[in-house]
């Protein structure tokens, strides 16, 4: 039996029309992602707060969003392995719990060496929920809707972020300083936690059931998912079936062999997936880091003013993913995610320019540069999850969103340092000068790479094991 031709198999996904399950899909997985963001912006609106609290310096600041890089680089690496071995089902759950988890004992945090340890761990749960979260979409869509639907979902993300400027106003101003900042942390934990009475109900991927042989529960699946079905309680494994899917058993790989078969395999997909991940995880995070770090002693601004700018800044950013959404599908992956890359470095040299006019043209600049800056992530996301092959799916997002995060690791360190030394100007060129390397490699992958609007995923990319 063929996995590929068989009728009730998983490659049936891509022609179900959209129906109720698909929605509730989305809303589960992209309700999970606003808190992913939530979580990461939260502590860019109180990092005012928390340098007056312990007196913090501007590499000590540079530190706690560090940090956070690295805990995304270690949790979307292995996380990735694992949700390629385990499941999708099983990593996108147990990222919400050690997220949430980490994030309520971050609230108790009695001192700035704890912050950051606990920091590192929440981002351990949230690196796990890129790779699960942005496999799973892409394997359950059906291909006529799988860009829009991955960037509605990557589009939850500027609400997470509104959430979080919302509630740091709330709490700073009914609460003193050193203990809104607490309780901003503990709400979030709890409606992390709960998030998990929506997820899980989803079902695991059908497509990667079958790459464990399991084609029976993968046909069981599909037909619920085909019939609109949301609901998809816990059942025994059933038997497996002989079939190609049950020698792809990706149990049975070490840790490294999955990215070692994709870098021989498809080495030019999973270096466009790490330029475009650095690219704009340096752009992106260094733009935040800009306006605590460089504008907001410059110009001596309240503590309390930074939320507002995070608040009406994604505004626009929810603006950027909504737009972008329907363009990957219009006019394809390979020329919106150029011209995003292109108009978010052009983005930043307009607010290098104004940078210096005053806090109303910097809120301006800062809200167009964000709103093209998440439409080009947001593009870039669905872009190069689609191009790896079901079994090491996870993976090669995982090991995209690692490398990536070294650009978010370097840049507020960079950013800091370029302020204080040439200038709110010189900071904002340097991160022009990081998406002009997202541009460099969407402009090589357009002549060279495949287009994969309304594609199968198994005719976009064969697994590596029938290539051998």
């Amino acid at each position: 039996m063929s996995t590929t031709t068989d009728p009730r198999g998983a490659a049936r996904l891509d022609s179900i029309a959209w129906n109720r399950f698909h929605t509730v899909a989305l809303l589960a997985l992209g309700v999970g992602w606003a808190l992913d963001s939530f979580e990461v912006t939260l502590i860019s609106n109180m990092l005012g707060v928390l340098r007056g609290q312990w007196r913090l310096d501007g590499t000590a600041m540079s530190w706690l969003l560090g940090v956070w890089f690295i805990g995304l680089m270690v949790g979307a690496w292995a996380f990735g392995v694992l949700a390629d071995r385990f499941g999708r089902k099983r990593v996108f759950l147990s990222s919400l719990v050690i997220y949430g988890s980490f994030t309520a004992l971050t609230a108790l945090a009695p001192t700035y060496g704890w912050l950051l340890a606990l920091r590192l761990l929440t981002a351990i749960g949230v690196g796990a929920e890129y790779s699960a979260i942005n496999a799973a979409i892409s394997e359950l869509i059906p291909a006529a809707g799988r860009g829009r639907a991955g960037a509605l979902v990557m589009s939850f993300w500027p609400l997470g972020a509104i959430a979080a400027a919302v509630l740091s106003l709330a709490v700073l101003k009914l609460l003193p300083a050193h203990l809104a900042w607490r309780a901003a942390f503990a709400f979030g934990a709890l409606i992390a936690l709960s998030t998990l009475l929506l997820r899980r109900h989803l079902p695991e991927s059908p497509r990667w059931l079958e790459k464990q042989g399991r084609l029976l529960d993968a046909h069981a699946i599909v037909e619920r998912i085909a019939d609109g079905k949301v609901d998809f309680p816990p059942q025994p494994q059933l038997a497996r079936l002989p079939g190609d899917g049950a020698r792809n058993d990706t149990r049975r790989d070490r840790p490294w062999q999955g990215l070692a078969t994709l870098a021989r395999y498809y080495p030019g997909r999973l270096a466009l997936g790490c330029v475009l991940d650095f690219s704009e995880a340096a752009g992106y995070y260094g733009l935040f880091a800009f306006l605590p770090l460089v504008v907001l002693p410059a110009l001596k601004w309240s503590a309390s003013s930074l939320p507002w700018f995070y608040l009406i800044g994604n505004a626009g950013a929810l603006a950027g993913g909504i737009v972008v959404g329907s363009l990957l599908e219009r006019l394809g992956r390979k020329r919106t995610v150029t011209v995003c890359y292109a108009l978010t470095g052009l983005a930043m040299v307009a607010l290098a320019q104004v940078s210096l006019w005053g806090s109303g043209w910097i809120l301006a600049g800062f809200t167009v540069a964000n709103l093209l800056a998440t439409a080009s992530w947001i593009g870039a996301y669905p872009t190069f999850t689609e191009l790896f092959p079901t079994r090491l799916r996870s993976t090669g997002v995982g090991a995209s969103v690692a490398f990536g995060r070294l650009g978010a690791l370097a840049s507020p360190f960079l950013i800091l340092a370029v302020g204080e030394r040439d200038g709110m100007p010189a900071a904002l060129w340097v991160l022009t000068g990081f998406w002009m390397l997202g541009l460099a490699a969407m402009l090589v992958w357009s002549r060279f790479g495949v287009e994969a609007r309304g594609r199968p995923l198994e005719a976009l990319a064969p697994d590596p094991l029938t290539l051998s």
